[in-house]
């Protein structure tokens, strides 16, 4: 398998004001674009999981980034290293989601400590990306596991998570 992948960001903003003879605008702009190659290294990676998924009220699961996720075809894969996170919830999912904070073994390396979460509201998106050869590491049995929680207490919760990352 050959992995290959583009993150674009793109974000234009601007700010206005009514001024006494006139408006001032100020914009802002900011494009990036990562490239990621197939391989081990800075900007490479070997694998690739993605699926859209549904937490029942007030569920969570634990991605077991080592050893229980599959590819597209099937590919049992075994991250060593998480390069990018994306996660968008739902625009319909009436509530929230949190990213992080299993009770054991958690994939913490991105975060400053194991009960940190990332909350992404209805209709937002999370994106995490380390360009380095290091990227996040991942440790097998001790630190794996990336918990999603949905937050409601009276509505399923659906989202979209990829996961780029090296296995060797």
């Amino acid at each position: 398998m050959t992995v290959s992948a583009k993150i674009l960001v793109n974000v234009s903003a601007t700010d206005s004001n009514a001024l006494d003879l006139g408006t001032g605008t100020i914009p802002y702009i900011s494009n990036t674009t990562y490239t990621i190659s197939d391989g081990t290294g800075a900007n490479s990676a070997e694998a690739v999981f993605a699926d859209q998924r549904t937490l029942t009220t007030g569920g969570n699961e634990d991605l077991d980034l080592a050893g229980s996720l599959t590819d597209g075809y099937g590919n049992t894969i075994t991250f060593t290293k998480i390069k990018g996170i994306f996660v968008k919830n739902s625009a319909n999912s009436g509530n929230a989601i949190e990213i992080g904070g299993a009770t054991g073994n958690q994939f913490i390396n991105w975060v400053g400590d194991g009960t940190d979460q990332v909350v992404v509201d209805e209709g937002g998106m999370f994106l995490l990306y380390s360009p380095i050869a290091a990227g996040y590491a991942v440790t097998a049995g001790t630190g794996d596991l990336l918990r999603i929680t949905n937050t409601a207490t009276s509505a399923n919760a659906t989202y979209d998570i990829i996961l780029i990352g090296e296995t060797s």
